[in-house]
């Protein structure tokens, strides 16, 4: 239990830790992206003193230094254009040569310029002569989406390592349930050879011979539930059956075994319909699913198997009168460990599932259900090649 709690604040800490981290990679890319783009219209402000002093300049018929015509040939990044006080357009710089042709998509830049940043003002003696409009460098764009692809790879991140921890949880499942399964089998093998032994004496006691038939019965029930154990973790081997023939025998056992409240229907086709099954686990499926029914029931009411094929698939309906499942658990019931009972495991749903869609390469779900009215469960599993 400690050991439990202390894995338990350990991952907290990381948890804890990888969100400070990140948090503190997003607000130095935020402030960094906020100096960024302090220092561009910093940039524009120098460009537009550079071209009020060559304005005046050439006002005055004097030579125009170096300094100015430097400054502003030193932005080849930024997109930028400059109209007058009408809003006329008085050039452009750094854009699409596509661009410049076309005068309504240079309008259109303007008014994305204007939303991206507010206007840089170019004045002659306090009058606001021009305007420069202009957009986000290349740099500052990419800059922009960078915290947006850094979620994304967080995101990608924790993706990968949920799933490998989820796999790795369920492998861990599967080697335990595996592990018991072949256990019982295993603790039940010992006493079912002794009633073998036993049961032979008897036939020599000259004991009633319908009560060891009985007895031969149930003991043949008890290796049938050794093998389906003993299946478990395993691949098992299918063969062509017929799944009408197969069903029906397992129809037959629990009729034979329930209660005489519980009315049974059994609807197939007059023709035999091959499928590729192991038996003894595909039994086991039909009987947890009528098993279930029955417990829904409360042991009274109606169950009922259809067997209908189609082209390439054959469907095994079994239905029930009992009280429904909500349509949100109609996949948490097959969920290891999911039990509406008192008592119970909550394995069996889930090793049908196993059985049908591992195994058989089928599907197993909750066809139909309505509280108080009674749920149907589907099998469908592929047909056998002829």
């Amino acid at each position: 239990m400690l050991i439990s709690n202390n894995r338990n604040v350990i991952r907290w800490i990381i948890i804890l830790t990888s969100f400070v981290i990140i948090s503190l990679i997003l607000w130095n890319t935020y402030v960094f992206f906020q100096n960024f783009k302090a220092e561009e219209r910093t940039k524009m402000g120098l460009w537009s003193d550079a071209y009020t002093e060559i304005n005046d300049v050439r006002n005055l018929d004097d030579d125009i230094g170096d300094l100015p015509l430097k400054t502003m040939q030193s932005n080849t990044s930024t997109p930028m254009i400059w109209t007058d006080e009408k809003g006329n357009i008085r050039g452009h710089k750094n854009l699409p040569e596509s661009v410049t042709k076309d005068s309504l998509e240079l309008k259109r830049l303007i008014l994305r310029f204007e939303k991206e940043n507010v206007p840089v003002e170019v004045k002659y003696e306090d009058t606001v002569k021009n305007l420069i409009y202009y957009g986000n460098s290349p740099l500052l764009n990419k800059l922009k989406y960078y915290p947006l692809a850094l979620l994304l790879i967080i995101v990608l991140f924790g993706s990968v390592v949920f799933f490998f921890y989820r796999s790795s949880k369920i492998a861990t499942q599967n080697k335990l349930w595996s592990g018991m399964a072949k256990e019982t089998a295993h603790q039940i093998g010992t006493p079912l050879s002794s009633l073998v032994g036993w049961t032979e004496i008897l036939k020599s006691e000259n004991v009633n011979p319908d009560h060891i038939k009985e007895i031969e019965k149930d003991i043949l029930r008890l290796q049938t539930i050794t093998d389906r154990f003993s299946k478990i973790g395993s691949m098992p081997t299918l063969e062509k059956v017929d799944v009408v023939k197969i069903t029906q025998e397992a129809y037959d056992y629990l009729k034979s075994r329930s209660s005489k409240l519980i009315n049974f229907n059994f609807t197939t086709p007059t023709s035999k319909i091959y499928v590729d099954l192991n038996e003894q686990l595909y039994g086991w499926t039909i009987e947890n699913l009528v098993k279930n029914g029955i417990d829904a029931m409360k042991g009274k009411g109606d169950i009922s198997i259809t067997i209908d094929p189609s082209d390439k698939y054959v469907n095994i309906n079994v239905s029930d009168s009992g009280k429904g499942i909500p349509r949100h658990l109609h996949k948490t019931i097959f969920d290891p460990g999911y039990t509406s009972k008192k008592r119970g495991w909550g394995l069996g749903l889930s090793l049908s599932k196993r059985i049908v869609e591992d195994y058989h390469k089928g599907k197993l779900k909750v066809l139909h259900s309505e509280t108080d009215k009674g749920t149907t469960m589907q099998i469908s599993l592929k047909l056998s090649s002829i």
